[in-house]
C-alpha cells in the first residue's frame, strides 16, 4: 500500500509539473503573440533613392537671371527665420540656418537632473542647415535645396545629424519662395 501511494503521488506530482509547465507554455505564446504583434502595425518606411529625393529638392522656374532666384531665395529664408550665413551669386550657392528648441520639457529636465545630477542629458536644441544651388538653363533657372537637421544635446554635443527628406517639408519651402519669385518677378 505504500508502494501505491507513492505511486500515486509521484504521478500527480508528475501531472502537476506538466499542467504546470503547459500552462507556461501557454502563457509564453500568448506573451509572444503580444508583444510580436506590437511592431506589426507600424512599418519602416522605405528609403528614398537619391534621384527621388532630388525630384522634390528641385524645382524649375521661368527666369532668366539667377540673381533674380538668389534675391527671392534671400527673401524665402529670411521669411521663414533662418539666418544667411553665405552667399556666392556667381556659383549659385546660399546657406542659411535656423535654431528651434528641441521640445524637451522642463518636468523632463527636472527629473533627469534630480536623477543624474550633473550628468543628465537631453535634447537641447535643432539646428537645421540649408545649402541652396542656383544654376541658370537657357530660358529657365533650377533651383535645388537640401536641408540638414542636427540635434544637440544641453551640453553642446551632437545626437544626431540628418538629411531632411520629408517631400512635405520642401513643398511647404519651395511654396514660400515660389511666393518670393512671384514678388521678384513682379517687382512688389
Amino acid at each position: 500500500m505504500l508502494k501505491h501511494f507513492h505511486i500515486m503521488l509521484a504521478g500527480s506530482k508528475f501531472k502537476h509539473s506538466s499542467r504546470f509547465y503547459s500552462n507556461m507554455f501557454i502563457m509564453l505564446g500568448i506573451a509572444l503573440l503580444t508583444f510580436g504583434c506590437v511592431g506589426a502595425g507600424t512599418t519602416a518606411t522605405p528609403l528614398k533613392t537619391q534621384l527621388q529625393l532630388r525630384e522634390f529638392q528641385t524645382r524649375t522656374y521661368d527666369v532668366k537671371e539667377s540673381k533674380l532666384a538668389m534675391k527671392a531665395l534671400v527673401n524665402a529664408f529670411q521669411d521663414d527665420g533662418y539666418i544667411i550665413k553665405h552667399a556666392v551669386v556667381d556659383l549659385g550657392i546660399l546657406t542659411a540656418s535656423k535654431e528651434l528648441d528641441a521640445g524637451t520639457s522642463s518636468g523632463e529636465k527636472f527629473w533627469l537632473t534630480f536623477f543624474l545630477g550633473v550628468n543628465a542629458i537631453w535634447k537641447s536644441n535643432i539646428t537645421i542647415e540649408a545649402t541652396a544651388n542656383v544654376t541658370e538653363f537657357a530660358e529657365q533657372t533650377r533651383v535645388r535645396i537640401i536641408f540638414q537637421a542636427k540635434i544637440f544635446d544641453n551640453k553642446g554635443g551632437v545626437v544626431e545629424v540628418k538629411q531632411v527628406d520629408d517631400e512635405q517639408f520642401y513643398k511647404e519651402f519651395f511654396a514660400i519662395v515660389d511666393k518670393g519669385m512671384f514678388l521678384e518677378k513682379e517687382k512688389i
